[in-house]
């Protein structure tokens, strides 16, 4: 059974069922809830099978391999399912099987609106285009998979194309996905300029003939092209806008598991392919993940668009992945496998987690905004009274993504801290490195907190603050089933962290850099001991002490409060109704710690007053103030965008529309690159 189902048969058997919802979605066009039904439903199957099948790959120990014969010399379709690739197929598929179902209730408030059978076909193109990233062995047929990939959730980001803000994100994220194409192609350009060949197995069999100053070259263009994907700072700018754009089914995959991507090929080059891991690469990625993971949540905590919060989130933990990566990339440059094999595993396991409990959060703001129909939360208050179970879901993901025990979150941000904590207690020259990445993420998981805290009170407490929460209804059945799924993912994970981690282990372990290396301590009930390190925790034990703590505070509330009477009355109000306007705001909750950091956010305010007549402007009608913290990273690229604008009107003046000039221009640009490959 195992064998028919790790074969060409079981892998493009899942992968024909994401072809039938794609075609099926688009000859039920005319038909909405049909087209909802079949290309959803279709996608959701597909994704369970991959998730057998990855899940199978992985806990058997097989490598499945196909390779099916291609006309092109260099390009052949090779697939090969290792652990790591099995790994990121199982996470892909996971959050795609929700993502699916909840589409099933979600995409209904687009009937009438928009081609429901043009969203269910690059839906399932995006998916199974995703887990072809993942599996694809050759560079080639990588990028072939990378490009259908990137250009399926472009359309997807355009979807609700009436919306002129979302046809700019869509634009946005084109250019700065296909910049960091033209990257990813730089670097394998120069592993096959190394070693011959755009075949991974090849590639790593040739390791000793790239040089350090080429792998170093390669290791950069990698990191600038797949950074882009991650939405690492300052690579980031595409993100916070296309995810929002995009239906919150579609952001939960894209937040949740495409930007994953760049991950895993991240992983697969630094530690697989490359040889000569240098001692700088852990230096810059660091860098990068500690400068991402404040700035992200930073910029999170001044947002009040839901869904640019939650997008924001996805750049803190891609910097918090990144702590993880860098690690252990210093770590192998200092010939320490078990130290770099551990900093890995972090990364993973925050891979791992951040999937799941951001596409929670994406689901459960999805159906608060289908029901409120505004993204910004300063319209929302109350909304825990009408819907219940999505409130209930976006608290448990908001306590996974701060790093609150007995959730998955904590472990995985607590093996990120045990990593670096052993990179702080070495007598290194990266020792001042490690404390500050330390700090850094010790600084984003308490202002993670307070940014949910703001987040769930603005949207589910209080009063309503606008006529349209008063009249919400709760999810329907599909996208609560996905929700509570989701949210009970985030405590089975966090409850088997330890047999999770001897998993992950086995994953890092089968790429050639770590080969041979092995967890320090022992695990025994899920419990993780690192001789090396400072802790040791047993994830089963925190949730015990926890249950047993909530029981002594119930039991000694109940027995103190025994003979008390209560008496509910109204709030003393100085002789006022109580109204919305009373209560504190998401802006006010947050202002405090945007004026103390006013000089790295840069906060703007504007003041706007309408008098009852020009000449009378002692008594004002209204008065209004608007805050607003841009990002400061878009002004790195306000030079690039002015230079390419003047660029392209230079460049335009050739196309005078004479074939012959044309000609002319394919047969000198044919001369440069033949004499480019001569030299």
């Amino acid at each position: 059974m195992i064998t028919l189902l790790l074969s060409s048969t079981g892998f493009f058997g899942f992968l024909s069922l994401f072809l039938v919802g794609a075609l099926g979605s688009l000859l039920c066009m005319r038909r909405d809830a049909l087209a909802n039904y079949v290309g959803n439903s279709f996608a959701a199957l597909g994704s369970l099978g991959a998730l057998v099948f990855s899940f199978v790959a992985l806990t058997s120990g097989r490598a499945p391999t196909f390779t099916l014969p291609a006309a092109l010399p260099w390009l052949n379709f090779s697939i090969h399912i290792d652990p790591l690739s099995a790994f990121f197929m199982m996470v892909i598929s996971l959050i795609s099987v929700f993502c699916s179902i909840y589409a099933l209730g979600y995409v209904r408030h687009f009937y009438g609106t928009y081609n429901i059978g043009s969203l269910g076909f690059f839906f399932n193109v995006f998916i199974a285009s995703t887990l072809l990233v993942a599996s694809a062995h050759n560079a080639l047929l990588f990028l072939i998979v990378w490009e259908l990939m990137a250009l399926s959730s472009f359309f997807l980001v355009i979807y609700e194309h009436k919306q002129k803000e979302n046809v700019e994100a869509g634009y946005l994220y084109f250019i700065m996905t296909h910049t960091g194409t033209a990257f990813i192609l730089m670097s394998f350009l120069l592993l096959f300029r190394a070693t011959g060949s755009f075949d991974f197995d090849t590639i790593r069999a040739s390791g000793a003939m790239i040089s350090p100053l080429m792998a170093s070259l390669i290791f950069v263009s990698a990191l600038i092209g797949f950074g882009i994907k991650t939405g690492i700072i300052p690579l980031h700018i595409w993100l916070p806008s296309a995810h929002p754009a995009a239906p919150s089914h579609v952001s939960a995959v894209m937040s949740g598991v495409m930007i994953k991507t760049g991950i895993y090929m991240l992983v697969r080059i630094g530690f697989d392919l490359l040889p000569h891991t240098q001692l700088w690469w852990g230096f810059l990625v660091i860098t990068l993940g500690a400068v991402s993971s404040i700035f992200g949540v930073l910029y999170a905590l001044a947002e009040h668009d839901i869904k640019r919060l939650l997008a924001y989130h996805s750049i803190e933990n891609i910097g918090i992945i990144f702590l993880g990566l860098g690690s252990a990339l210093v770590f192998a440059a200092l010939n320490q496998p078990t130290l770099a094999l551990l900093g890995l595993v972090a990364a993973l396991f925050h891979t791992l987690n951040h999937a799941i409990f951001k596409a929670l959060l994406f689901l459960a703001g999805g159906a608060a905004v289908g029901q409120v129909h505004t993204r910004n939360i300063e319209r929302y208050g109350g909304l825990i009274r009408f819907m219940p179970v999505t409130a209930l879901c976006f608290l448990i993901g908001a306590m996974a993504i701060s790093g609150l025990p007995p959730f998955n979150g904590f472990f995985s941000e607590w093996l990120t801290f045990q990593a670096l904590f052993v990179g702080a207690a070495l007598s290194l020259p990266t020792k001042m490195l490690f404390v500050v990445a330390i700090a850094a993420l010790a600084y984003t998981g308490g202002l993670a907190a307070a940014c949910f805290v703001k987040a769930f009170g603005a949207i589910f407490l209080a009063r309503p603050r606008s006529e349209a929460v008063s009249h919400a209804v709760e999810a329907t059945f599909p996208m609560q089933f996905a929700m509570a799924m989701l949210a009970s993912l985030t405590v089975i994970v966090g409850f088997c962290a330890g047999k999770i981690s001897l998993m992950l282990a086995g994953v890092a372990t089968s790429m050639q850099a770590l080969s041979g290396a092995a967890l320090p301590g022992h695990f025994i009930l899920a419990e993780v001991s690192v001789r090396e390190g400072f802790a040791t925790l047993s994830m089963p034990a925190v949730l015990a002490v926890l249950l047993m703590a909530l029981g002594a505070i119930g039991l000694l509330t109940a027995i103190l409060s025994r003979k008390q009477c209560v008496t509910t009355g109204p709030t003393w109000d100085c002789g006022t109704a109580l109204t919305p306007r009373m209560e504190i705001t998401a802006t006010g909750f947050s202002h405090s710690i945007i004026v103390v950091l006013r000089s790295v956010l840069r906060p703007t305010r504007q003041s706007a007053v309408e008098y009852h007549d020009a000449a009378l402007r002692y008594f004002p009608k209204s008065r209004s103030v608007h805050f607003a913290t841009p990002d400061v990273f878009l002004a790195l690229y306000r030079p690039i965008s002015r230079g390419m604008t003047r660029l392209s009107a230079d460049v335009r003046r050739i196309q005078n529309g004479n074939v012959n000039a044309y000609i002319l221009y394919i047969a000198l640009t044919l001369l440069i690159l033949l004499f480019i490959l001569a030299w």
